[in-house]
């Protein structure tokens, strides 16, 4: 017997996912889909790189020069 053989041990929050996908065997292919319609968005940069067009003036801090 080694030192180093512990028993298995499942958490509770490991049991109930396991028990939760065995009942709702379609649980992550639903939550793939809502992720896929809230998040997981194609981005078009040219229209990104058109909407965020404004560039930060030039103009030096004289507030504080002696």
């Amino acid at each position: 017997m080694s030192i180093f053989n512990r028993p298995h041990y499942t958490s509770e929050i490991t049991s109930f996912i396991e028990e939760l996908k065995e009942k709702k065997p379609t649980l992550e292919a639903e939550q793939r889909a809502g992720r896929a319609l809230l998040w997981d968005k194609n981005l078009d940069r040219s229209l990104q790189d058109s909407r965020c067009s404004w560039k930060p003036s030039r103009a030096r801090w004289t507030c504080c020069s002696t």
